[in-house]
């Protein structure tokens, strides 16, 4: 599947926007955000990273006419049976506020007595869905694995990065410059995937 020219990513997440388009930077493709365009956010109905990522991809294709790339990610807790998963950005509630949903994570994690980095394991998980407006959707899926620490540590990227110490690093998601995280992330690894298929 070949592509140029505009990308619609279909998020309404300004720091999510903003780390695709730096992935897409070097191809030359210039994404518009599906919340600049005044796309619905449509329900995330399914139970599975890739599921929501294809809903999106396609209802914004669809809605846009342009191609749509579109991603559902998500931090999962071992300790915590895999929550919140693809709930993460819910944990967060309605004014998207991860601090809350990481004080929520730790509070689950003391209450079971899960206190060192072997019993803290977590992933990050990613899947991108890319889709045309003729209703043809390919997705990939990346994960990076590693453990939460307290309190957060950093004020780059979003979401749950401030908790989250990927294997092999000293610092958190929070803590690293983009370009290092870009390197090794959930979304990297995914969208290496993706740029595999497009050179076909």
């Amino acid at each position: 599947m070949k592509l140029s020219g505009r990308l619609v990513v279909a998020s309404h997440n300004k720091g999510k926007v903003r780390e695709i388009g730096d992935l897409l930077a070097p191809f030359g493709i210039a994404p518009v955000s599906a919340g600049s365009l005044g796309l619905p956010e449509p329900e995330e109905t399914e139970t599975t990273f890739a599921g929501n990522a294809e809903l999106k991809a396609r209802a914004a294709a669809l809605a846009s006419g342009l191609p749509a790339l579109a991603d559902d990610s998500g931090l999962s807790v071992e300790a915590l049976g895999g929550d919140p998963g693809v709930y993460s950005a819910r944990w967060a509630g309605p004014s998207k506020d991860f601090a809350v949903a990481m004080e929520k994570i730790e509070a689950l994690l003391r209450e079971k007595g899960a206190l060192t980095p072997d019993a803290r394991r977590a992933w990050f998980t990613c899947a991108l869905s890319l889709a045309r407006p003729d209703g043809t959707c390919t997705t990939f899926v990346g994960e990076v694995h590693g453990h939460l620490v307290w309190p957060p540590r950093g004020t780059n990227g979003f979401g749950y990065d401030p908790v989250f110490q990927a294997d092999g690093m000293d610092v958190t998601f929070g803590e690293m410059e983009p370009a290092a995280k870009h390197a090794i992330s959930h979304r990297a690894r995914a969208f290496a995937q993706l740029v595999d298929s497009l050179k076909g």
